[in-house]
């Protein structure tokens, strides 16, 4: 079966939901459905793009830069990787996880 990756956006901002509490909760039982769907592969949460770093070689060296490779107003916070039978079945769990998180969703299937 074909895996997908649910990306979830955010702004790119330090502003915290005020029912942060409640959609974690929503979240984990959400989580806990797509396992008991034998859907669930992996997920986790990010840290913001200021804690990342930047690898780049250009054949003559290598640069390491701390940050965002770009500028943006959102940035992947987190993400789900899901093994379906196909689209529509990934398209109906992002619904699901859209409709907790508040936030949008990208579905992308794994090269195979």
């Amino acid at each position: 079966m074909p895996q997908y990756l649910l990306g979830i956006y955010q702004p790119d901002t330090d502003e915290v939901p005020g029912n942060l509490d409640e959609i974690m909760r929503e979240l984990e039982a959400l989580n806990d459905e797509i396992r008991a769907a034998g859907a669930w592969v992996f997920a986790a949460g990010l840290h913001p793009p200021s804690a990342s770093t930047v690898v780049r070689t250009d054949g003559a060296g290598t640069l390491i830069t701390d940050g965002p490779y770009i500028e943006s107003k959102e940035h992947i916070g987190g993400f789900t990787v899901i093994e379906v039978a196909d689209l529509d079945e990934a398209l109906r769990w992002a619904r699901r996880l859209a409709a907790v998180v508040t936030l949008p969703i990208e579905v992308r299937p794994f090269a195979e």
